[in-house]
């Protein structure tokens, strides 16, 4: 018995036993555990190893318990946690079947106060007409494919005649001139557009035998002569050193008629008169007033000075056409009974070499308009022959010349030669000092001297601002990134932000043309004349001008926006003022079928390229410049062309956004 009891007690403590007996114990506990958790109906989940059977005969997705509610069914999470707590506990999941798919039920923008709103316009008033007007230049193409929308075709506009090569339709409103009460003031020579019924519907042609023009800075020199088929300049001042024939070229020695021996001289000279002027510098805007080839501005081009040339579309009609086709900026202008299209304080120096404008007449109204132009401090050029000539009837000009701006304050800085060279005031003490009957008066408290759309001469002083703003400017190239002191001026949705906006319309502007010179090469385009037709502060401008492209760019400021024009002069920049819904250009004579396929607002711009800052617009214009002068067909060609560069600018535009979020990452 004793030896019985000793080998059970020898079993039990054997290794195997107690491996076996602890396998035991814990498959037990496991038993336990899964049958206790299995039911669902104690609120707690289930076991994958121990529920039903899977149905893996179709695959399913989990579900949220609140997919199919919405928002406002939710209890407040604070006062409610109590029913929160009890739902949860009695709830009983079921298996629920897919949600319906989501139905947008509504569409809208962010408004000021940051919500969702459906009232909003794109692009203005809907014009009531537009339905119709599209009616009678398209053709509806049903789609064979079913489900699908008839698609729209919109015919292309014709070629005019060719007796139209030379047609700005604002200027040669022949009917509307015909019907002018006078014209004695030069108001043939102003803008009158055709009405709703008479709109240019038509592409103005090229020249015949229109070639690409000679890039710059060579065609400074010369152009083609098949480009500005016009002999009459040569003809009348041959001899005064502006321009000759050479075969199928034009060439420009640099000549003018008060400078016949070349404009680097004549520029030397008002250098030398008046150092202050310190073009590049101090003077970095000039106006030249009946500017001929536009010598003068394109040898300013080499002293950092950018010089926007204006002439009347007269007997010497094509001056206008010889400056863009140079790749000087130039627009058709006359000094008749309107203000020009340029804010106040614009220029730093106004020139006028034998520009044949009679200064004095109407009280000095011409010569006003010049003072509201000129920047305070600026300075007015101005070579004539009553300047050095001493017939009885040229020196009473110059006497009613001077006496004329002794009153406007003006102070005579130098009358060497041929050349007197006034300076405006740099403040309001010398008006005030003259007396209340003193002639001409200072214009009305609420004159807006930058308001210039349609509006008369005034034969009156604009006064200078009080605070100084206009006159405190940073010399260039600094001011063209400082922000200017009339930016607080300017009428619009913003006080304290107005810098942060200046600055973030530059980087933007300058992100965006740097993306286009490393993917298009923009800087071995031969970019030129260029057209910003919304312009805002002139960020693409100065984009351009940082990233060295070497063109010149027009800033167009619409007339339905806030009138940034005052900031884009600041900055060493120039502009106009247009309005879009009106046809007729002002530019110039030499944008054919180079313009938007629909002929342009304007009709005519420039040899190279009008731009829109919408970016892709820039490239397509460009696009559109080089298939200028091709057949029809080439033309569609080049429409496929043009369609290519747009999603190739998307492209590019989605890597920046891709770039930017990575360097924010970082």
């Amino acid at each position: 018995m004793k030896g019985s009891n000793g080998s059970e007690t020898l079993i039990f403590k054997t290794p195997w036993f107690v491996k076996l007996s602890g396998f035991t114990l814990v498959a037990i506990a496991f038993f336990y555990l899964g049958t206790r958790f299995s039911s669902s109906s104690d609120g707690y989940r289930e076991l994958a190893f121990f529920g039903p059977a899977l149905d893996r005969s179709a695959p399913s997705v989990a579900e949220s318990p609140n997919a199919n509610k919405s928002f406002h069914d939710f209890p407040n999470p604070i006062s409610n946690q109590t029913e929160i707590s009890n739902s949860n506990s009695n709830s009983n999941p079921t298996a629920n079947s897919p949600p319906p798919p989501m139905v947008l039920e509504r569409l809208g923008i962010i408004d000021e106060n940051g919500t969702m709103s459906e009232e909003f316009e794109v692009g203005g008033e809907l014009d009531p007409e537009l339905g119709q007007d599209l009616e009678n230049v398209t053709d509806v193409v049903e789609n064979k494919d079913e489900g699908l929308k008839p698609r729209v075709r919109v015919e292309k506009f014709r070629l005019c005649g060719k007796s139209m090569r030379e047609y700005i339709p604002c200027l040669d409103n022949v009917e509307a001139i015909k019907k002018l009460k006078s014209t004695e003031k030069g108001e043939r020579f102003e803008r009158h557009c055709p009405g709703k019924e008479k709109e240019l519907d038509c592409l103005v042609p090229p020249p015949k035998d229109y070639k690409t023009p000679i890039t710059w800075p060579k065609s400074r020199d010369e152009v083609w002569f098949s480009n500005v088929p016009h002999t009459r300049l040569v003809e009348d001042k041959g001899g005064q050193n502006w321009i000759t024939r050479d075969k199928d070229k034009f060439k420009f020695p640099g000549g003018g008629t008060q400078f016949i021996h070349g404009a680097d001289q004549y520029l030397d000279q008002i250098s030398k008169m008046v150092p202050d002027i310190s073009f590049g510098r101090h003077t970095r805007v000039v106006l030249d007033v009946g500017c001929g080839v536009a010598s003068f501005g394109a040898f300013l081009f080499s002293r950092n000075v950018t010089t926007l040339s204006i002439a009347p579309k007269d007997v010497h009609e094509n001056q206008i056409q010889f400056a863009l086709e140079r790749g000087v900026p130039a627009m058709v202008a006359a000094f008749a009974t309107h203000r020009l299209l340029y804010p106040s304080q614009a220029f730093d120096l106004i020139h006028c070499s034998r520009c044949r404008i009679d200064w004095t007449r109407d009280d000095g109204i011409l010569l006003l308009e010049i003072n509201r132009m000129l920047r305070a401090g600026g300075y007015f050029a101005w070579a004539a022959q009553p300047v050095y000539k001493h017939e009885e009837n040229l020196q009473e000009q110059w006497k009613e010349m001077e006496d004329l701006t002794i009153r406007l304050c003006w102070e005579l800085v130098k009358k060497e030669g041929y050349i007197a060279i006034w300076r405006k005031p740099l403040n309001n003490n010398c008006y005030v000092s003259r007396g209340t009957e003193a002639k001409p008066p200072l214009c009305d408290a609420n004159d807006d001297p930058d308001s210039v759309w349609y509006v008369g001469l005034k034969a009156c002083i604009t006064p200078l601002p009080e605070n100084g703003y206009g006159a405190n400017l940073t010399a260039w190239p600094e001011r063209l990134h400082n922000p200017p002191d009339r930016l607080q001026s300017i009428e619009f949705d913003a006080y304290m932000s107005r810098k942060e906006l200046f600055k973030a319309e530059s980087g933007y502007w300058y992100d965006i043309i740097e993306s286009y010179v490393r993917a298009y090469r923009w800087n071995t385009l031969n970019l030129r004349n260029v057209l910003d037709m919304r312009a805002g502060f002139g960020g693409f401008a100065a984009a351009m001008l940082d990233l060295k492209i070497d063109c010149w760019i027009l800033n167009v400021v619409p007339v339905s926006g806030p009138n940034t024009l005052p900031v884009i002069y600041d900055r060493g920049l120039i502009g106009v003022m247009h309005d879009w819904s009106t046809r007729g250009g002002v530019v110039g004579e030499r944008a054919r079928a180079e313009t938007d396929e629909d002929g342009g607002v304007e009709g005519r711009w420039g040899r190279g390229s009008g731009s829109a800052s919408g970016g892709v617009g820039k490239v397509e214009d460009e696009v559109l410049r080089r298939v200028a002068t091709l057949s029809r067909r080439e033309a569609e060609s080049g429409v496929r062309e043009r369609r290519g560069v747009e999603e190739a600018v998307l492209r590019e535009a989605r890597r920046l956004r891709r770039a930017r979020r990575r360097r924010g990452e970082r």
